[in-house]
Order: C-alpha cells, then structure tokens, then sequence
C-alpha cells in the first residue's frame, strides 16, 4: 500500500475544506495513504472440484508429502527451541 507522510506542513497550503478551524500559521502532520482496491464481484467459495485440481497442481509441482506426526514434531522443534 502507498503511503504519504509530511511532518510540520503549512496549512495555508492546504485546501480551503482542510483549513477549516486551523489557524493560517499552524503547521500540521498529513497522512495520504490509499485506499486498497476492492473487487466488484464477492469472491465465491471453490468448488470440490476446483479444490482437488489445485491440490493435484500442488502435487505437481513436487513437494514432498508430509505426514501428521511429521508435521506436528516439525512445529514442536520450532516452539521448542525458544525454550533455551
């Protein structure tokens, strides 16, 4: 996301709907930042079939299966070594 900041900007150099109830020699902090772009349709849940194709696509590519003990002993190692 963009993201404008000016720390201490004059206010006689903002619009007039901005200087409302500022004084003219006070200085101010502007943030712009924009806004993130919003799709027109909703986004729809996949369908069972478009599930297991991006599953199969994953496959594809060749990443080893990993099984649940695997998985869980992989996440205990990594909580675990905070312990030391």
């Amino acid at each position: 996301m963009n993201k404008i900041v000016r720390d201490h900007y004059p206010v006689e150099k903002l619009p007039a709907d901005l200087r409302e109830g500022l004084g003219d020699s006070a200085t101010v902090k502007i943030v712009i930042e924009a806004e993130a772009e919003t799709s027109a349709e909703p986004k729809k849940p996949l369908t069972i079939e478009e599930t297991l194709e991006m599953i199969r696509r994953y496959k594809d590519l060749g990443y080893p299966s990993v099984s649940s003990e695997e998985a869980v002993a992989r996440i205990r190692e990594l909580r675990d070594e905070w312990d030391y």
